[in-house]
């Protein structure tokens, strides 16, 4: 199957999305029933300053707890309003921030930041102050506006509804962030949502039942139950452990300076999908094969082209005085669940 798909289906009762390049899986949103989903907003309740960490402790619905990053002037018993930034790990609180962002395909609706914005991505001068025209005509507000690449041969129609849409749902929020008590004001986006606002604009959407086994999507899914990554020139294996994501790289029989390299590089290429796949973050260590220090350089540059167009941030962190190479990438996304799809 050639070109950009995107394969919308259920598993269960479960909700998941599936973006296939030429066939191949490239990225996969599954929705976890059991925790909230990153962009839903509550109002939270401080309730004790982390020491040490200038963080806040907040009590959520349901007797969970969130973690703010940043708290400082922040007080025990006053009501916040927060966003979830991604999944917690292992138990821990759940990370949030106070700078709540209302996302569409075409706009994202800013409080506290005012300004109208438009992508950089759309660089003819007469598409631009098209569109700037159509939110100047619909947006008359305190809070800020980006308009997305998206908007970029849109119907013009869409994009004023959508900002309108966006901008009701922001002023509604606001208006229920005072309280005693701890309350859910959204639910976030499931997979479908998350897929229709960033990825549609490129490719082909199926939305029949069952699309995931009739497209070969399951039959790809049960390649990311193992840690082996095929990488045509070796071998690579991705193992989640408690503390840290662990990366091994191997040459098949050949062992020259040469296939070192080329097994390094297919793996600085390989590795952005593979831990997106899986829903891998955190602390991510690789133990490259071994090479010389002439070609360290090479392959950090095959790294960062990587992941730069990866959609979860990743950092680079660098070389350990033990030989591996350490990255930080944040927790966007829930690990895959393996136990949904064993009796597939």
């Amino acid at each position: 199957m050639k070109g950009r798909s995107i394969i919308l289906d259920h598993i269960g009762d479960i909700e998941v999305a599936a973006y296939l390049v030429d066939g191949k899986l490239d990225d996969l949103l599954i929705d976890d029933i059991d925790a909230p989903r990153p962009g839903a907003i509550f109002r939270g309740i401080c309730d004790r300053p982390i020491k040490g960490q200038g963080g806040m402790m907040l009590r959520l619905p349901d007797g969970e707890t969130a973690f703010l990053r940043a708290g400082k002037g922040l007080r025990p018993g006053q009501p916040l309003l927060i966003q979830v930034t991604g999944y917690s790990e292992g138990g821990k609180a759940i990370p949030v921030t106070d700078r709540v962002l209302f996302k569409s395909r075409y706009a994202i609706v800013t409080p506290g930041k005012p300004g109208l914005n438009i992508s950089r991505q759309i660089t003819d001068e007469d598409t631009r102050d098209n569109i700037l025209a159509i939110a100047h005509e619909v947006f008359d507000s305190e809070h800020g506006l980006i308009l997305r690449s998206s908007c970029e041969g849109a119907d013009e129609a869409e994009i004023a509804e959508d900002i309108v849409a966006m901008l009701s749902l922001a002023d509604a929020v606001l208006d229920d962030a005072e309280g005693t008590t701890p309350e859910a004001l959204t639910e976030g986006d499931g997979p479908h949502t998350i897929a229709w606002r960033e990825w549609s604009s490129v490719a082909n959407v199926v939305t029949d039942t069952g699309s995931f086994e009739t497209h070969g999507v399951l039959d790809q899914l049960a390649a990311l139950e193992g840690a082996l990554v095929p990488l045509g020139e070796g071998t690579m294996y991705v193992e989640p452990t408690r503390a840290l994501v662990a990366v091994d790289v191997n040459t098949g029989n050949d062992t020259s300076p040469a296939a070192a390299l080329k097994a390094n590089l297919a793996a600085a290429r390989a590795l952005p999908r593979a831990l997106r796949l899986r829903g891998l973050a955190g602390q991510v260590s690789v133990d490259f094969v071994s090479m010389s220090k002439a070609h360290r350089k090479q392959l950090e540059q095959s790294l960062r082209a990587a992941f730069k167009n990866d959609p979860i941030e990743t950092s680079l962190v660098g070389w350990t005085p033990m030989g591996l190479f350490e990255l930080q990438r944040k927790r966007e996304r829930a690990p895959f669940p393996k136990q949904l799809f064993a009796n597939l």
